[in-house]
């Protein structure tokens, strides 16, 4: 039985396999392991999130309904009761986000590779999987000592989504299914941040610096605000905020060619109450100076109004109170997919069975981020990967059950 790709998902589908007796070998084309699982943990392992279901699974959006019985199945309770298995405690912090107690992702990467082996997991490191097979029929791969053939009676192939290549996941594997006729939408930037164009000013005096407690949406009325943070770049903004808005922004620039957020720069004050503050006490102050002073408002949220108000406007009461209220900042492209912190798109749902295996390659099993789903920052897209893994991993149990495959399952 052969796993494809070493991170959270594979990992996870070894991980079941093995504990079935069933002899896996995990290829990956890295030096080690969980490599993009390691760097996501570097300030701080957020592992899941502890918010009710409900809640929890209306985060993966369009797919929630798709993936609700595999999260199910591995929800935050259970990923957290896994952890401890492991030796890793874990806590819930204040903004509902669970992490290891000790904040670190080596020291849980660590015991589950442990944990493997003892189960007698064979891993196979600088191994680039080249397709070039089918179930039953041998895999290929390329390796420091030449190419590699593998025969295997059943898949699971973990292979990451688009974003960060140089930790192992480029999208390489689309050609190869879709060759094979699998449906694969685009993959695209998710947890992204977006392009914008400031001012010379504006740029060289605030990128790089956060905006503090604002809160947000994609378009007017469409949607509640959500309250947060984010940070200026040089060309646009990226952050916890921009994050949870980017599906919806995405969507925006495909239908229009641009996108609108909508800020929000002082969420705890009424549009009603900012216009009367603005309109009394000012003397002889600087409009700058009453805004500091009187509303609250900081240097840097003073320049982005500047950034979208005519200096006439700015001295306009009603426009500068609505503007505080809703500043409409365009953006006009997301940043490159190697930057995300995530990918969309991937093998549609609709080209698997329940049990996450192609309906066009029988024997061959899908997992984790390589699926057409997404979710926000948050615990949530580890926790969506583990749980495909562990789905597909059944499946595969299922499949070699079905077809009697011996030389996989283990013996009586």
């Amino acid at each position: 039985m052969i796993v494809i790709g070493g991170g959270p998902a594979g990992l996870m589908a070894a991980e079941v396999l093995a504990a079935a007796g069933v002899a896996v070998d995990v290829y990956d084309a890295m030096a080690s392991v969980g490599r993009k699982f390691l760097l996501a943990g570097k300030g701080g392992m957020n592992l899941t999130h502890g918010e009710a279901w409900p809640a929890f699974i209306g985060r993966y959006g369009a797919r929630a309904a798709a993936l609700h019985d595999i999260i199910k199945d591995f929800d935050p309770s259970a990923l957290r009761a896994w952890a401890l298995a492991l030796g890793v405690e874990t806590f819930v912090g204040s903004s509902g986000r669970v992490f290891p107690v000790d904040m670190k992702a080596a020291p849980l990467l660590r015991a589950w590779l442990h944990a493997l082996r003892s189960d007698q997991v064979r891993f196979h490191m600088r191994h680039r999987w080249t397709g070039a097979g089918a179930a039953g029929q041998g895999w290929e791969f390329t390796s420091t000592n030449g190419p590699v053939h593998a025969q295997a009676d059943a898949v699971v192939l973990a292979l990451g989504g688009g974003s960060w290549a140089r930790l192992g996941s480029d999208g390489a594997w689309v050609p190869w299914l879709q060759q094979r006729g699998v449906e694969v939408s685009p993959l695209v930037a998710a947890n992204c941040g977006f392009d914008t164009v400031w001012t010379p000013f504006f740029q060289q005096n605030f990128a790089g610096q956060p905006v503090l407690t604002v809160a947000a949406r994609t378009a007017a009325g469409a949607a509640p605000m959500r309250q947060g943070q984010f940070v200026i770049t040089e060309g646009g903004v990226e952050g916890s905020l921009i994050y949870a808005l980017s599906s919806a922004l995405r969507q925006q620039l495909v239908q229009n060619g641009y996108a609108v957020l909508e800020l929000d720069l002082l969420p705890d004050k009424s549009a009603e109450r900012l216009a009367a503050e603005l309109v009394s006490g000012r003397g002889a102050r600087s409009l700058s100076t009453h805004l500091r002073s009187k509303l609250g408002l900081d240097r840097l949220k003073i320049a982005l109004l500047h950034e979208v108000l005519t200096p006439e406007q700015m001295r306009i009461p009603a426009v500068l109170a609505q503007t505080i209220k809703a500043l409409p900042l365009r953006l006009h492209a997301t940043r490159p997919l190697d930057e995300a912190i995530s990918s969309a798109g991937g093998v549609c749902f609709e080209a698997l069975d329940e049990t996450l295996m192609l309906r066009a390659c029988p024997g061959v099993f899908c997992a984790g981020e390589m699926l057409d789903w997404e979710a926000p920052t948050g615990g949530y897209l580890l926790t969506a990967s583990m749980a495909s893994g562990r789905q597909a991993a059944r499946g595969v149990l299922n499949w070699l059950h079905i077809n009697k495959k011996a030389s996989s399952l283990p013996t009586e």
